[in-house]
């Protein structure tokens, strides 16, 4: 692409597309899906055009579009894409409920008109397995059912019903919100009941809300927030299961964190494949702002590209501004140096989503509502061998065990609890003979796993571990950002070392804890989890 001339038609093409659009750096991401929402690709003549007319490197543009799945960057002679494609999610729920015969009957059956290929995590486990056709998200898919939408050209996200604007309002929605700004309630006494109540952040990170907003407080201003609702994890879809029944009231959480800690402008990192969910959120916070209860900062909605990555909250910040999703050396940290160098307030959406229920009914209320000494509520994502998969808003210290019997309706018929994975592909996985921990934060540590973003993933005896850990090793090769050697090298070598049937023990132990001591951030740090269980808890499998 190097000294390509810029094509008049193409440059014309770009200028109708963008229209009045700013041009501006930060909304490079933007206007590339823009291009490929118009084209179903982005060729070479599009990148020279683009870079012109934003004032950008040729190579800049390229570099980003490049770095990020859901971008078809067609290079100079390769074939256009189809039209149409079908993404098959080949993580590891749908993996068990069949994702590889469905992909192999699809590209059979589907023709050349359509391209069909494997896709990580789309974040409907519970739906497993499932097929997204074209930004069509279908469950429990089958090759009858794919093709019969395909026919049909159901390509776009069908959204169902939830409370809009006017319905939250009527049940006493933003009230809350409305008395922070007129001064009605004290913000030394809210940040009080947020640290009494012992939210964590629900991302996986688990940093107590409370103490965050305080920190942000004490930074010098202008501060910015950014809201991460990348829910790349595989295993995870509890965000995209709230955001999609009641959406307002994670957005008047948003606007209370904002008024504590004083931000100007607020933006939010949308996951691409939650289709559904960005027309939900284009339309309530436009009917926000359409109808404001109270004064409102400037909300940015920002669409991600498909790269799990970009859930780490540097790399999500680097893709707002519209680069690739690279994580940050730390310090400095987000909240002292974060989007756009400005102090930054960064949360997950479920975080926000408790923030109103906590300050109207107090901190006594979240935080007794644990179990086995634990404090408050977790939204459990439960996939794989139950009979009721999905989101179970269950007590904090609960055990998987507990849950299996309270909440999931036990393991399907025929099938026997045998493994279960705590914190989705990076949390490690367990044995069912270790199912009366808790799961919570810090009680899966010494064990080596962690609860993460609590999502929880059940096994049967018609299941191996080794093969589980498997498939997360070949997702966190396929989404290393490439940025240190020992995650990108070392989730590649490990892959390659499980391959084997007797697994060189002693060569992928030295191999992880490097990724673990040497790399930049969780995922190269994460990623040997799954290894390191099954050699720790199911060594069987692999001798």
């Amino acid at each position: 692409m190097k000294g390509r001339p810029l094509e008049a038609s193409a440059q014309a093409a770009i200028q109708a597309l963008l229209g009045a659009a700013p041009r501006r750096r930060d909304l490079l991401i933007e206007h590339l899906h823009k291009i490929q929402d118009r084209y179903g690709h982005i060729s070479a003549a599009h990148v020279v055009a683009l870079a012109r007319e934003m004032n950008l490197a040729t190579a800049e543009v390229y570099e980003v579009a490049t770095f990020y799945h859901h971008f078809d960057v067609v290079k100079e002679g390769d074939a256009v894409p189809p039209a149409l494609t079908v993404r098959v999610c080949d993580s590891l729920s749908c993996e068990m409920a069949g994702a590889q015969s469905l992909l192999g009957k699809l590209k059979t059956t589907l023709g050349a008109k359509v391209r069909v290929i494997p896709a990580p995590c789309v974040g409907r486990c519970e739906q497993a397995p499932v097929a997204v056709i074209g930004q069509n998200p279908l469950a429990n898919a089958t090759p009858e059912k794919v093709a019969a939408a395909v026919q049909a050209g159901q390509t776009k996200c069908a959204v169902e019903k939830y409370t809009g604007f006017d319905a939250y309002r009527r049940k006493g929605g933003y009230n809350l919100a409305v008395e922070c700004l007129a001064g009605r309630r004290d913000a030394e006494d809210i940040l009080k009941t947020m640290e009494s109540s012992s939210l964590r952040g629900l991302g996986g990170a688990g940093f107590p809300t409370g103490r965050k907003w305080r920190i942000l407080r004490g930074e010098k201003m202008p501060r910015l927030m950014a809201v991460n609702i990348d829910e790349g994890e595989p295993g995870t879809f509890k965000d995209r299961y709230y955001l999609e029944r009641d959406p307002h009231r994670f957005l008047e959480g948003m606007l209370i964190a904002a008024w504590i800690a004083q931000v100007s402008e607020v933006y939010i990192y949308l996951r691409d494949e939650y289709a559904g969910v960005r027309a939900i959120l284009e339309k309530e916070i436009a009917a926000l702002q359409k109808n404001p209860p109270c004064p409102l900062p400037p909300i940015h909605l920002r669409r991600g590209a498909g790269a799990y990555i970009c859930g780490e909250e540097s790399a999500m910040i680097e893709s707002i501004e519209g680069k690739r999703g690279m994580p940050r050396l730390r310090p400095p940290y987000v909240a002292q140096v974060g989007l756009f160098g400005y102090p930054t307030l960064e949360h997950n959406m479920e975080t926000l989503f408790w923030v109103r229920e906590i300050l109207e009914k107090g901190a006594d209320w979240f935080a007794g509502q644990g179990r086995n000494g634990r404090k408050g509520l977790r939204s459990f994502s439960v996939s794989g061998r139950v009979k009721k998969p999905g989101v179970h808003l269950a007590p904090a210290g609960i055990t998987v065990k507990e849950l299996l019997e309270e909440y999931c309706g036990g393991m399907l018929a025929g099938h026997k609890f045998y493994a279960y994975l705590p914190g989705g592909a990076s949390g490690g996985i367990l044995p069912a003979s270790m199912g009366d921990i808790p799961l919570d934060f810090d009680t899966l540590q010494p064990h080596g796993c962690f609860i993460g973003s609590a999502a929880v993933i059940i096994l049967s005896d018609r299941d191996k571990a080794a093969a589980a850990a498997r498939n997360l090793l070949k997702f966190f090769s396929e989404e290393s950002c490439g940025q240190c050697t020992p995650c990108r090298v070392g989730t590649a070598k490990a892959l390659n070392l499980m391959q084997a049937g007797t697994w060189n023990q002693p060569l992928l132990e030295e191999l992880s804890s490097t990724m673990v001591d040497a790399s930049i951030c969780g995922l190269g740090q994460a990623a040997p989890n799954p290894v390191l269980s099954v050699i720790k808890y199911f060594r069987h499998e692999i001798e």
